[in-house]
């Protein structure tokens, strides 16, 4: 009897054949067999030449220093201060070295209140020519507190100053007018001024011969010419004239 419906039938299948597996490709950085090794990279020598250099420049600078000493120093221009004293404001050491020398190593000249000016010069291989042009003491100065020292004409403080004794005498109180009454002293100087006293209100100016009053530093200075023309007398000053006790 014939299956009207026929369906396939199972059929045994061969196994697929195996495939060969290709052989891996060598890598790009692996050497090749028997092949050369491969240059070593120059090395790099500026740090060594820098070191050296910077050796060889040391022991030039230590040797300079002994070889270069400051064997001769000139001072000139002092009076009051001794060359002992400009040496040391100066840093003027013995043995120290004259390549090394410069304006910070003399950075105590300017800080003394008794020079007003300094001239350094070095000279090769080992001089140093220092010239100061010193502060004078100008006036004596009584301070509020009672004691009295020498300032400069431009009212720099001198400490220690000596034989300042004959020099004209400021003070006074209230408000500090220093600058004005150094101002009148040097342009009364011809009147021998002996002192000057100032007070909110005015000065009062003493001479060898008189005294003279004013409020204010011009108009004192407009009429001065009434030191001389009244001697032996008490003169205010005002700015509508002169009055004469």
């Amino acid at each position: 009897m014939t299956d009207p419906d026929p369906r396939p039938r199972n059929r045994r299948v061969p196994p697929p054949e195996p495939v060969a597996a290709e052989p891996p490709e060598p890598a790009g950085d692996e050497p090749e067999p028997n092949a050369p090794p491969p240059p070593r990279p120059p090395r790099n020598l500026r740090p060594l030449w820098w070191s050296l250099g910077g050796l060889v420049l040391l022991g030039g600078l230590a040797a300079s220093w002994f070889l270069l000493p400051i064997r001769t120093v000139t001072v000139t221009g002092h009076e009051r201060l001794s060359e002992a004293q400009v040496r040391q404001l100066a840093g003027l050491t013995p043995g120290f070295g004259w390549l090394y020398y410069g304006r910070w190593r003399a950075a105590g000249l300017a800080r003394s209140p008794w020079i007003e000016a300094a001239t350094v010069t070095r000279r090769f291989p080992d001089t140093v020519t220092v010239q100061v042009r010193e502060r004078v003491p100008f006036v004596r100065w009584k301070r509020p507190s009672g004691d009295v020292v020498a300032l400069a004409e431009d009212g720099t403080v001198l400490p220690g100053a000596r034989n300042v004794v004959g020099l004209p005498l400021l003070s006074g109180w209230g408000p500090d007018r220093r600058a004005e009454a150094l101002a009148l002293t040097r342009a009364l100087r011809r009147y021998n001024v002996q002192s000057v006293a100032y007070t909110p209100s005015g000065f009062t100016v003493a001479t060898t011969t008189t005294t003279v009053w004013s409020g204010d530093l011009a108009t004192l200075l407009k009429y001065a010419e009434a030191i001389v023309q009244f001697p032996d007398q008490k003169i205010y000053i005002y700015p509508w004239g002169v009055s004469v006790q």
